[in-house]
């Protein structure tokens, strides 16, 4: 329960913090602050699970009594208030990392509340203590599948990886492709501030007898309408790379076919 109330509490102090606009020093706003709560809460879940299959072996080693009426009591409280803030943030935005983060912090406590519910009548009508332990590592197997691709994911953000949804390989083909007057697209680096806000930089070499402005225009309308990619900071070059000592640090790609 504490570290689920340490978790809600991470989770709106970040969503209160990325209403707040850029300024000179954070010209994104505090936007990847969302990002790090997520990260920061799915490694509190795994905390929690760790100790709790710690404290479950440690039972099924060394059964305890269990107070069943007392336990039936507790579970029906919290049951209740977690259905209720449940409904709270199944309301918003489920893409958010951040929210997904509280979600599952309150998921695994709902879960734990049916399973102490049933392990209270369970103990109450057949007197076999040891459900209660069991059911603790059934929720855990529950959880953690979903904790451990929240923790991967917002790592990947963290580390300004390429959105899993997007080829980079594929993006510069189709652009050679579709724009008039591309001929090579290179130094290509995609991120995200966040899950829903992709950021992109490239190079574009282009023929001598177009016009820069007008490719441009096609190349950014173009990585709009068909990646959702509205910000994006396009080098347009005529001749030779000016960056082109900095090739070997890229990564590999395919060759397009001439």
């Amino acid at each position: 329960m504490l570290t689920d109330a340490v978790s809600l509490a991470l989770a709106w102090v970040a969503l209160r913090f990325a209403d707040r606009p850029s300024d000179r020093r954070r010209t994104y706003g505090f936007q990847r602050l969302q990002v790090l709560a997520a990260f920061v809460n799915s490694l509190l879940l795994l905390g929690a699970v760790t100790w709790l299959v710690f404290e479950t072996i440690e039972r099924l080693r060394n059964p305890a009594p269990v107070a069943g009426t007392l336990m039936l009591v507790v579970g029906a409280g919290g049951l209740i208030v977690n259905l209720l803030a449940l409904a709270l943030l199944h309301r918003r935005d489920t893409r958010n990392l951040n929210l997904r983060a509280a979600y599952l912090h309150v998921v695994s406590d709902a879960l734990g509340s049916v399973m102490a519910l049933i392990a209270a009548v369970v103990v109450m009508y057949t007197g076999w203590t040891q459900i209660d332990t069991l059911l603790a590592l059934l929720v855990v197997a529950l959880i953690v599948r979903s904790a451990v691709s929240l923790l991967v994911q917002s790592a990947h953000i963290l580390l300004e990886g390429t959105p899993d949804w997007l080829d980079i390989d594929e993006l510069q083909n189709q652009l050679r492709a579709s724009v008039h007057g591309v001929l090579d697209v290179h130094h290509v680096h995609v991120w995200s501030i966040t899950t829903h806000q992709p950021m992109l930089t490239l190079h574009a070499r282009i023929q001598n007898d177009v016009s820069a402005a007008q490719v441009l225009a096609e190349i950014k309308a173009f990585l709009a309408s068909r990646y959702g990619l509205d910000h994006s900071t396009i080098q347009i070059e005529q001749a030779e790379c000016a960056d082109h000592h900095g090739a070997a640090r890229e990564p590999k790609r395919s060759q397009a076919p001439s």
